[in-house]
């Protein structure tokens, strides 16, 4: 391609030459002096051009030299019969040196002399082509490697481009990346209640409207489902459907959720995927761990799990109530066998433990005691938010019981059982180097479940549609052989856990919540006492009662951002959350405020609106209405932002999902 330049450059010279002698001689027939003007000045152009073309020529044959030596001797030989596409460029990326193939596979016959290599390469990535993996890019419906070498003479850079087409291959990799299998297990959340009394036409209503709405799911794929029991369905397909859906965000989801039969709760669904799996065992073992996230985080929702991780879509209505105790016998029978097989027990919640985690953890504790069993509790006396409860307690024959996070280690033996209540993060843990000395490991929690959780437990106990932890344990210790489990000072410890979690019984209770607290009143608890272990002093009111006036309301949610600073801010904060929900038009709350020296949100919800979603693009976690993140080198206003930002995308993904299921 190179030869050809000069001969087309020579051709334009000698038509300028002959139209200019045509005009000359048409000049001389008419004025002399004119004619003589016009043959110096033509004489000095040709000499002007003549001179170029001389130093182009040389420039040219020095920038083969150079780039010849950074080829091998083979290439060298043979430079413009090079068997790749390549081109060479000056130091500010223009072409100036191209060969045949690039000229005809490349560039389509175009002259691309000059041309800048942007326009071929897009975003240029120097380092990324001179390495040995090169770039890979696409450029006229063509796929290509494009590999580079540098070359620096007296400051000057020169660049050489090797395009390799692997169009055919890459097709190849992408046909079989999109065809790997992928699986789904799909469950009925809560398939039991759903057919729970209904008339015999009423269930064949409703399963047929879910058979229907799976059909469809699965005939958009060239896939097949199989029911595995009555409430759970698995169904392969290829990965290019599978993604389809995630860029859906699992429509049916919503499909499902509007089947209700004469007024009763709505049918909902719990889907785990398993993608980029090796093969079909690995897929259906990763699809089983996104269910068990799906589940544990409440249901009606899908979890996915990748090489990088879970993703998770839906999760907008409230945890699935389940009514049946047999999974709380089997767990109180498993845990007795546990507690009696250990030379001790030690109980531990997270951080600044609350009312639910220390109420969980006394009952246990005094239920472990009565089998005869040595048990402490692990606290953090300073930074407990529950410090009424817990000088109520030491007062009355727990100094003994309690233990200090620096004191824990010296509690571990080689059979000690630690039970974790209220939490299932490592990280989160009152003191997690406890976590990392024990062998024997049992969870009891009732957040929604989280990435990171603990994974090596003995009995994981979740239960993410309870109201609390305290619901939990007082349902264990009726399942746990023991005569006298807990006295009436254990009994309010546990009703205040429960109070607590559902805002005095009137957030995320059930059945069994009520049920829980009949047995404590039967154990003698007083709710006039515990109602007292919530009184606040008349600062931390008159606090409390400046942030409520302070707060804007956004999108139906409350916000408070305040720099109060105080050891009693996150129970403050807590409390004011609660109290903004009261407020008409406000469907959610959220209070920013310094602790610990970092930022903290405080949100909750009445339940139209999931703040565990939200609180989890933050970085943070917890139920669909009670959530809080934490949030390190970060200003009020910028967490402010940050928040505000969040919650768009919350409604706009909400509201796309709305129309969606409307179209």
């Amino acid at each position: 391609m190179n030869q050809k330049k000069p001969s087309l450059f020579g051709t334009y010279l000698y038509i300028l030459i002959v139209l200019s002698v045509v005009f000359m001689t048409v000049t001389l027939l008419f004025d002399v002096r004119i004619f003589l003007v016009e043959l110096v000045v033509l004489a000095g152009v040709l000499a002007y051009v003549l001179i170029g073309t001389v130093r182009l020529q040389k420039n040219i044959h020095y920038f083969l030299q150079k780039m010849g030596s950074t080829l091998t001797s083979a290439q060298r030989e043979a430079l413009t019969e090079f068997p790749l596409s390549a081109c060479v460029t000056d130091d500010s990326f223009h072409i100036i040196w191209y060969n045949q193939l690039f000229a005809e596979h490349v560039v389509d016959g175009r002259d691309a002399f000059r041309m800048d290599t942007n326009e071929i390469l897009g975003s240029l990535d120097i380092e990324m082509l001179c390495s040995p993996q090169g770039m890979d890019i696409s450029y006229h419906d063509k796929q290509y490697t494009v590999y580079a070498a540098r070359y620096d003479e007296d400051g000057q850079d020169l660049y050489v481009f090797y395009f390799i087409e692997n169009t055919y291959y890459k097709e190849i990799a992408r046909e079989f990346k999109e065809s790997r299998p992928a699986v789904a297990l799909i469950t009925v959340d809560n398939y039991e209640e759903l057919l729970e009394n209904s008339k015999e036409s009423e269930k064949a209503q409703i399963l047929g409207e879910i058979d229907r709405i799976l059909e469809q799911f699965i005939g958009q794929t060239n896939g097949f489902m199989q029911r595995l029991s009555r409430s759970k369905f698995i169904a392969v397909m290829e990965d290019r459907h599978m993604r389809k859906f995630l860029e859906q965000r699992f429509s049916m989801l919503d499909d499902v959720r509007k089947i209700v039969v004469d007024g009763r709760m709505p049918a909902t669904l719990s889907i785990g995927v398993g993608l980029d799996a090796k093969d079909l065992h690995e897929a259906e073992l990763s699809a089983r761990q996104a269910l068990d996230m799906a589940l544990g985080r409440g249901g009606d929702q899908a979890a996915v799990k990748t090489a990088n991780g879970f993703d998770f879509y839906g999760g907008v209505s409230k945890g699935v109530e389940r009514r049946t105790r047999v999974k709380s016998r089997i767990v109180a029978t498993a845990l007795s066998e546990l507690i009696f097989e250990a030379d001790n027990v030690l109980l531990m919640g997270h951080r600044f433990g609350d009312l639910d985690s220390l109420g969980a953890a006394v009952g246990l504790s005094k239920c472990i005691s009565n089998m005869g069993k040595e048990c402490h509790i692990i606290v953090d006396r300073e930074k407990s938010l529950a410090k009424p409860l817990y000088n109520k307690l030491y007062d009355n024959g727990y100094e003994k019981v309690f233990v200090s996070p620096e004191h824990a280690s010296y509690h571990v033996r080689p059979k000690t059982l630690l039970i974790i209540v209220d939490t299932h993060i490592k990280y989160i843990l009152e003191y997690p180097e406890l976590y990392e000395m024990c062998g024997t490991i049992v969870v009891i929690d009732h957040h929604r479940k989280m990435v990171g959780h603990i994974d090596n437990a003995v009995i994981f106990y979740h239960e993410p549609y309870a109201s609390s932890a305290c619901e939990m344990v007082t349902e264990l210790i009726q399942y746990m052989n023991v005569k006298q489990p807990i006295t009436r000072l254990e009994a309010e410890a546990l009703l205040s856990g429960i109070m607590l979690d559902t805002k005095n019984f009137v957030m995320k209770t059930g059945v069994r919540t009520f049920e829980a607290a009949a047995y404590l009143k039967r154990m003698a608890a007083d709710t006039v006492t515990v109602r007292q272990l919530f009184a606040s002093s008349m600062d931390a009111y008159q606090r409390r009662t400046r942030l409520v006036s302070s707060a804007e309301v956004y999108r139906r949610c409350a916000i408070v951002s305040t720099p109060m600073q105080g050891e009693d801010m996150k129970v403050i904060a807590s409390q004011v959350a609660d109290e903004l929900l009261g407020i008409s038009g406000v469907d959610a709350s959220f209070v920013i405020y310094e602790f610990d020296g970092s930022l903290s949100i405080s949100a909750r919800s009445m339940g139209f609106i999931n703040v565990q979603i939200i609180m989890e693009h933050l970085g943070g976690g917890g139920h669909h209405t009670m959530a809080a993140c934490a949030m390190k080198e970060c200003s009020i206003e910028s967490a402010r932002q940050l928040l505000l930002e969040t919650i768009d995308s919350y409604y706009d993904q909400h509201m796309q999902n709305e129309e969606t299921n409307g179209s």
